[in-house]
């Protein structure tokens, strides 16, 4: 566990905010490499990035606040305010809050500049896995979106001081972190492969949520959250994020299977595979 790496004077190098930078750089590199591949215009499609990080970044912290009310009731200031704490930073992000802005921002530049909203999103699914890929690392470093304990052999525990030593001592707990950074890379892998062959307009971002819903609704069991974020549906106690995932993957479902029937992506429109056509 390092959450930070090294400072240099004042200037504190976070291991979850250097994380998060290098999947927003090699994110930004993709597309390019991607968009200069199929010969698309690569301007919009980083302006699309730049809402994405902004809008996913406030999302996240917004929807954190709203789980969390008891915490920032009468001192809303600490919402977004870096210097509230003894170390600078905001700490507590929830990724579907994060999720749903970006694409709410995205789809209103989209809507705007009369581009194809589904067309960009197939372009952005991929780096999703990318992001989580460093990201997760990130978290890892840092000691949050720590799992539940274990007896499996790769339990790991964290040291004295940190949050899951707090709350769970010196037990073994699951990786949670690295499970869902190794999610990310076969996301990655599985969705540029899917980008690559796609036959319909919207075919790799449909099945980003479905896969995506499906594996957060898995990782939740062996992830620790505080109570706040459990609600009780009968006898069950799922997450927030649960709920978001089982609609998550209905809209999936859903988007899949009307693009399949009304979109098909034009054979002749689609780059040779292995060839690059230059950009325009």
């Amino acid at each position: 566990m390092h959450p930070e790496l090294f400072h240099v004077g004042p200037v504190h190098i976070r291991s979850y905010g250097l994380m998060l930078a290098i999947s927003f750089l090699l994110g930004v590199l993709y597309i390019w490499r991607v968009a200069r591949r199929d010969g698309k215009p690569f301007e919009p499609l980083l302006t699309v990035a730049y809402l994405m990080t902004i809008g996913g970044i406030i999302g996240a912290r917004l929807f954190y606040v709203l789980v969390h009310l008891d915490e920032f009731s009468g001192n809303w200031t600490r919402t977004f305010n870096p210097f509230s704490s003894s170390e600078f930073g905001i700490a507590g992000l929830n990724l579907y809050g994060g999720v749903l802005a970006a694409i709410v921002a995205s789809f209103v530049y989209l809507r705007a500049k009369k581009l194809s909203v589904l067309d960009t999103f197939d372009y952005f699914a991929p780096t999703l896995g990318l992001g989580l890929l460093f990201t997760r690392v990130g978290c890892f470093l840092n000691g949050c979106c720590f799992g539940t304990p274990t007896e499996l052999p790769w339990g790991i525990s964290f040291p004295e001081g940190s949050l899951p030593y707090y709350i769970f001592s010196d037990a073994h707990l699951h990786p949670a972190q690295l499970y869902s950074s190794l999610y990310g890379g076969l996301l990655l892998i599985a969705l540029h492969y899917v980008l690559r062959h796609r036959r319909f307009v919207g075919q790799a971002v449909a099945l980003l949520f479905m896969i995506e819903a499906g594996f957060r609704y898995a990782i939740e069991y062996v992830r620790y959250y505080e109570d706040e974020m459990h609600l009780t549906v009968g006898s069950m106690h799922p997450t927030y994020n649960q709920l978001v995932s089982l609609g998550l993957f209905v809209l999936g479902l859903g988007l899949y299977l009307y693009q399949r029937r009304r979109a098909p992506l034009s054979r002749a429109a689609a780059p040779p595979a292995g060839k690059l056509r230059p950009a325009k």
